[in-house]
């Protein structure tokens, strides 16, 4: 379960160096902030952070920008960044219904969703982050040759994914059932928090590419 009530978290996002406030105003200004016209990506739901920057550790010519929704998570993932600065990152607090209000259409090359919340009631399926309506806003804001790449442990959030990519009129182009026995797609794979736990119970990871 994650933290989401730590005391005077809010208070030290909104000092913090790393995280942007009142991101809508930097629409279509992201180069700016990181001084460069590097391609941008972008994790909804970032959590704690370890696989953004392990991906801004490894690729310092590519910005990466962190999505995620609650102050005490993300929090943790700026402890990390004072310990250890990467300059090729940023972070946003938000809810990523409203992602289209702070990138600008071609903004983004590729968005990354790592074992999102699967909203398991019927009632709330348009809020999960492979539902066609978010499928929707993700065409807004990426370049044309851009991508979102999905992993999750949860079977039948995946399989409702690969059908609102079709249902979105995406086209897949990559799928496994089981990621870290499929030699060609886990090549060049970073694991998350959660998939490292995942994966030492035995428990299967699934993993999709989508573009337009």
């Amino acid at each position: 379960m994650r933290l989401r009530n730590i005391p005077g978290s809010r208070e030290a996002i909104a000092e913090n160096h790393w995280c942007i406030q009142e991101p809508e105003h930097q629409k279509g200004n992201w180069h700016q902030i990181f001084g460069n016209n590097h391609p941008i990506h972008i994790e909804i739901g970032m959590g704690k952070g370890r696989f953004l920057m392990t991906l801004a550790r490894e690729n310092p010519n590519i910005n990466y920008i962190g999505i995620e929704k609650y102050s005490s998570v993300l929090l943790r993932a700026l402890q990390k960044m004072e310990e250890a600065p990467l300059e090729n990152i940023r972070f946003i607090r938000m809810d990523a219904e409203t992602i289209t209000d702070i990138f600008l259409q071609d903004e983004v090359t590729k968005i990354y969703l790592n074992f999102s919340d699967p909203w398991p009631k019927d009632r709330h399926a348009k809020r999960r982050l492979t539902s066609r309506q978010f499928f929707a806003r993700y065409h807004l804001i990426l370049q044309q040759e851009g991508c979102v790449e999905f992993k999750t442990d949860n079977q039948d959030l995946f399989d409702f994914s690969l059908e609102e990519v079709r249902e979105a009129g995406w086209r897949l182009d990559g799928c496994t059932r089981d990621l870290h026995h499929d030699e060609k797609m886990i090549q060049g794979n970073i694991m998350t928090e959660y998939e490292e736990r995942f994966s030492s119970m035995g428990n299967p990871i699934y993993k999709l590419i989508a573009s337009r």
